[in-house]
């Protein structure tokens, strides 16, 4: 009785506030959160949260909330449009990835990181982020200027997943104001808004007492609060009072089904959404902690069974989640169920497995172990955080605060969360957790969302299936959550110890090196940067180069993605491994890449021996289980089947693809005959040979550990490992990128989208002071860039250059520029952002703007010298590339003599005129020229203009026999069409990787296919269109049909061509010849056959001449419904080979 009646007396108390806040209210109503914090040195965060978002606005100002934010760093009181930005940089803030902002449904928050070593920056930081939120100026011309950015940043949205949001919304957020506020706005209100619409949100919804000013960092809280006062403190109390609402999100009794596809879309997802039937409560007493104690327990349990689920040999889906927590709207809370398939025919298996395994707690409940296990997982993250209390980074305290001060979530500070947690947790019952699905699940305010691919076919998952499932799964009885036991151990027995051979000490670096007895290699560093951390890294050199070519297609695809982990190690399967390892903080990953083997992985101090185990198990206990690896392969091929679809994946894709063309050890995108030619033996058996032979690894360990344990544990571990005497070594590939000047064109999606990739890559030996100016030029640029296409024109959202001088498997450095942009715009921001680097190569750059990339670098250099992460990655590359380590106690001295001279000399030297061009343009980027043409512009005499711009009726007269040859890539593969042309015959040969795939013939008699040794004759009617087709060039029979006509003039990203139409017996061709040169560009024959029409589209680039005859050095071979893009190989004039002249 006394017991319960404390245990009451506890739950009633209310949570505190963490004593190192400092939080309270100026007079104007603004609240306030100041806390010191010394990580990372020498920088304040600063915040200003602003409680208005996009569902604040009037109906005349969708997207205006958003808007309003971009224009806070357009101009204020005291500072010009960019003066901001420009001064932030040149205290070495960078814009976007320090200095940023965000707009949501409910708020806007500004973030302002400030390097405090200097008073005067601080000061200044402070007057800055006051006059953004009450002294912006908001002039109409500034205004106007910044529409086209914010409307390429709605261009960058647009796609296959906004198109879905805008479906599936209305569902989701049934009956709520959220349903028609997405905080990006309408493309028409954004264009057409009134200036004073936007001012009038500023001066509703931006004053004091709607604002949280939160400032945490490395300054004391009495500075602070000087400077607070100072800039915040006599900024009067709004006048103008609009109430600020909070939206409600509406019950409903009925289950709302919300299905969408597109054919962009490359994920096949699920959501299942329980909205709780009462508004959100806030956390004010210790039973709202346990409570969420008790959610996270549950939430905890419940994915560990999915996991396990996702980790079976025979998966519902390739991943699934689920938790309760926050929704889209401030005033409700939601269960929600999440999913991802790996395709569309499984989609209704994983909706019915995710709804299955909540009924299965449901009915059932948790097991003792599942409570045991989450308890202990749950007690170590919290531990975790409460042992680096000291060591947070200040961003982490900053996201609390902002929540804190939105929704008004307990900030009581790790320690007082850990001590209650510790004493909570153990006493929370199995019921407690079990029953608490009860709470979450109920027939109304439940919604269901399924986005898919749209690949033609017809949907598994409508919303009639989805009822029907529902009903299902309602009806059908579920058996218990069942476990086998499990050792207790990772490593069943303990291997014979090696010892340590030798050892030394760079007390420079604070880094002692071991050499064990069977040749592996150890480096250890001990440092304080966290508290409760250790890193360990590891790589040998080899990798995939080692491969024979034979055995790549066997192999490769299946390491690439480490199908073989999913098997698990040392005899335990992966969900296994889970549960044997519950509440210990060691994890562990290996991989096998293109030229080293690599380990990584992390763990408390506690557990650096259970760190070290995992190691050995990934070096010597691989499970073998085909099972396992045959499932992964199988979900993630539908997975990739999908990915294709996405213009922005299909083009990064496709430019990888042409890079390479030609490098037989790249893996190009994989098909599904990829996937079925994994050879799961051999890839094991690579994978096994990399990790048996530990002699040639070297292992890495930084953080906080005792150097004894650790020693005594790498003896055990490491010097245990099995070795050979061999040192591999990576084979260095012959193919080198070209570095030759190039267009490439990728026509894909239908939003008017484009992406530009402006590329330079030279193969030339490493040199660290061009690596740094390089590096430094991109950086110069990149604000050039932004200055010039985002701010003067207007013409993209971001832009950025980068650089990267690599060094294995050979030196290269390569030079990108890239950026979206609208497809009407990309050639002129093309040539704005050369122009640019021309600028640079004639007149150098100024010393401001080298000066703000190198204050940048001081920052981030003296933020990662306090970094474990980085350190590892410093002392593993500098052993790997054979560098002086202590070449990083001269990096300020090697930024400082870095001059304007040093970056304009590599632009100069390698930012020439052989660059490499590609662009991504929506497929629909044909436009008809609204006036018709020139009715004296006859077919036929367009069709003699390409006759004369290729070379001439004698020329062509005098050639009896052409054999021209174009090479192309095919998933790997590479692809060759031959086609040898007389007057009366054509012979077209397609070869796939050596093999003849099919001969077409088309002579007087007809037309036939060879294929697989058979040969068919092709129907009489696409015979005939054939034949009308034949002649050295088909324009001279097509001069004989009476029935052509130009359709129209039009438009291929800037080049205008005639359309002339033929109409045959089961086909319809397009072909395009431009207005200027006369030469073809593109065709489209549209063939009809037993009720199906298939689309082919051949493009035509890059004329070169031939002996006086201009033929295309680049087109599209059509294979089946697809192209493939192809250059142009041997070419035969009457029998004899000729060369390009």
């Amino acid at each position: 009785m006394l017991v319960s009646q404390l245990h009451a007396q506890n739950d009633s108390l209310i949570i505190p506030i963490s004593p190192d806040l400092e939080i309270g209210k100026l007079d104007n109503g603004l609240t306030y959160y100041l806390q010191q914090n010394q990580k990372p040195a020498d920088i304040v965060e600063l915040r200003m949260v602003v409680n208005t978002g996009s569902v604040m606005e009037d109906d005349d100002q969708l997207g205006l909330a958003h808007f309003l934010e971009h224009m806070a760093f357009n101009g204020t009181k005291s500072f010009e449009k960019n003066d901001i930005v420009s001064y932030l940089q040149s205290i070495g803030v960078e814009f976007g990835a320090d200095l940023n902002a965000y707009t949501s449904f409910d708020e806007t928050v500004y973030i302002l990181p400030i390097p405090s070593a200097e008073f005067e920056n601080l000061d200044k930081g402070f007057q800055i982020l006051k006059e953004m939120m009450f002294d912006m100026t908001l002039h109409g011309d500034d205004i106007d200027a910044e529409r086209g950015v914010v409307l390429e940043e709605y261009r960058t949205r647009l796609g296959a997943e906004t198109r879905m949001l805008e479906k599936t919304l209305p569902a989701m957020m049934y009956g709520s104001k959220y349903v028609d506020r997405l905080p990006i706005g309408t493309k028409e209100n954004l264009e057409t808004f009134e200036h004073e619409s936007l001012r009038r949100f500023y001066k509703d919804w931006y004053r004091p007492d709607l604002m949280g000013l939160i400032i945490v960092g490395d300054v004391e809280v009495e500075v602070m609060k000087d400077l607070m006062n100072k800039h915040f403190g006599d900024v009067p109390k709004s006048e103008v009072f609009r109430e600020r609402e909070v939206f409600p999100l509406p019950n409903h009794e009925d289950t709302k089904i919300a299905v969408a596809s597109d054919p962009e879309a490359f994920v096949n997802r699920i959501q299942v959404i329980y909205k709780d039937r009462a508004d959100r409560k806030e956390m004010k007493t210790v039973a709202d902690y346990k409570s969420l104690l008790v959610d996270q327990l549950f939430s905890i349990m419940i994915n560990a069974r999915l996991n396990e689920l996702a980790n079976s040999s025979n998966p519902p889906f390739l991943s699934a989640s689920s938790s309760y927590g926050g929704s889209y709207a401030r005033s409700k809370n939601a269960y929600t169920s999440y999913g991802i398939s790996p395709d569309g025919e499984k989609m209704p298996e994983t909706l019915k497995a995710m709804l299955t395994e909540n009924k299965r707690v449901l009915s059932h409940g948790f097991l003792y172990a599942e409570l045991d296990r989450a308890k202990r997982s749950l007690l170590t993250r919290l531990e975790n955080q409460a042992k680096e209390k000291n060591k947070v980074n200040s961003e982490r305290i900053v996201s609390e605060y902002i929540r804190h001060f939105l929704e008004n979530e307990a900030i009581p500070g790790i320690e007082w969360e850990f001590k209650t947690a510790t004493e909570l947790v153990p006493n929370i019952e199995l019921v407690e957790v079990s029953t608490r699905i009860s709470d979450f699940i109920h027939p109304d305010n439940m919604v269901v969302i399924a986005s898919r691919k749209e690949d033609g076919e017809e949907s598994l998952l409508d919303e009639d299936t989805i009822k029907a499932i529902i009903a299902e799964v309602d009806a059908t009885k579920v058996a218990a959550y069942e476990e086998a036991d499990l050792r207790s151990e990772i490593v069943e027995s303990v291997p014979e110890s090696g010892t340590i051979i030798d050892r030394s000490y760079d007390e420079k670096l604070d880094l002692t090196r071991l050499t064990l007895s069977n040749g592996v290699r150890v480096a250890y560093k001990q440092t304080n940067f966290k508290n409760d951390q250790v890193l360990v890294q590891a790589y040998s050199n080899g990798g995939t180069s080692l491969i024979d070519e034979d055995n790549l297609q066997k192999t490769l695809l299946a390491l690439q993605l480490n199908a073989n982990a999913q098997a698990g190690y040392g005899g335990l399967a992966v969900s296994e491994m889970e549960k044997v390892m519950s509440g210990n903080s060691a994890s562990l990953s290996s991989s096998i890449g293109a030229f080293s083997e690599n380990i990584s992985g992390n763990s408390a101090p506690k557990d650096l021996k259970s760190l070290l185990e995992l190691i050995y198990l990934h070096h010597t206990s691989l499970n073998k289980d085909m099972d396992y690896f045959n499932a992964y392969i199988n979900n993630i091929k539908g997975f990739y089947a999908g990915i294709l679809s996405n213009p922005e994946y299909y083009f990064q894709i496709t430019v990888s693809e042409e890079k390479n063309r030609g490098n037989k050890r790249y893996l190009s995108f994989p098909s599904e005959e990829d996937f079925d030619a994994i050879d799961y033996d051999e890839t094991y058996q690579f994978h096994v040979d990399r990790f048996a032979d530990a002699n040639d690894f070297s292992y890495y360990f930084i953080g906080n550990f005792e150097a004894k344990e650790l020693e005594s544990l790498v003896e055990t571990y490491l010097a245990s490992l099995p070795t050979k005497e061999q040192q591999d070594e990576i084979i260095v590939p012959e193919f080198r990128t070209k570095d030759d000047y190039r267009e490439f064109i990728v026509e894909k999606g239908t939003d008017p989208k484009s992406f530009v990739n402006i590329q330079w890559t030279e193969n030339l030996p490493y040199d660290a002071a061009t690596r740094i100016a390089a590096d430094a030029l991109s950086n110069v640029l990149t604000n050039k860039l932004i200055e010039k296409l985002r701010e003067d024109e207007s013409g993209v959202y971001g832009v950025g250059a980068r650089s990267n001088f690599q060094e294995i498997p050979y030196s290269q450095l390569s030079f990108n520029i890239l950026f979206p942009c609208g497809p009407e715009n990309a050639r002129d921001l093309i040539d704005f952002s050369l122009e640019l680097v021309e600028q640079i190569k004639k007149e150098g750059v100024s010393e401001s703007d080298l000066n703000k990339v190198k204050e940048s670098y001081r920052v981030d250099h003296k933020e990662n010298l306090e970094s474990n992460g980085y350190w590892i990655d410093y002392i593993s590359t500098t052993d790997r590339y054979k560098k002086n380590p202590h070449r990083i106690f001269k990096y300020e001295e090697r930024i400082d003599a870095l001059k304007a001279e040093d970056l304009q000399r590599v632009a100069i030297d390698f930012l020439d005129e052989n660059y490499f061009l590609a662009l991504l343009m929506p497929e629909e980027i044909i436009e008809k020229v609204v006036e018709d043409v020139d009715e004296s512009v006859e077919p036929k005499d367009v069709l003699a203009n390409y006759i004369k711009a290729i070379g001439g009726t004698d020329k062509l007269n005098d050639i009896k026999s052409l054999q021209v040859t174009y090479v192309g890539d095919f998933m790997g593969n590479e692809i060759k069409a031959d086609v040898l042309s007389t007057k009366d015959e054509m012979v077209q040969t397609v070869s796939m990787g050596g093999n003849v795939m099919a001969t077409i013939t088309v002579n007087a008699s007809g037309a036939q296919v060879a294929q697989m040794g058979n040969t068919m004759d092709l129907p009489p009617d696409m015979a005939a269109d054939m034949q009308a087709n034949l002649g050295i060039i088909p324009e001279f029979r097509m001069m004989e049909n009476e029935s052509l006509e130009v359709t129209g003039i039009e438009n291929f990203e800037g080049i205008k061509a005639y359309a002339i139409l033929t109409k045959g017996n089961t086909t319809t061709t397009t072909s395009y010849y431009a207005v200027e040169s006369g030469l073809k560009i593109k065709q489209n024959v549209l063939i009809e056959m037993m009720g199906q029409v298939q689309s082919q589209d051949t493009s035509y680039g890059n004329y070169i001449s031939f002996n006086g005859l201009l033929l295309p050095s680049t087109t599209s071979v059509p294979l089946g419904p697809q192209s493939v893009e192809a250059t142009i190989g041997d070419v035969k004039i009457n029998g004899e080979v000729v060369v390009a002249e």
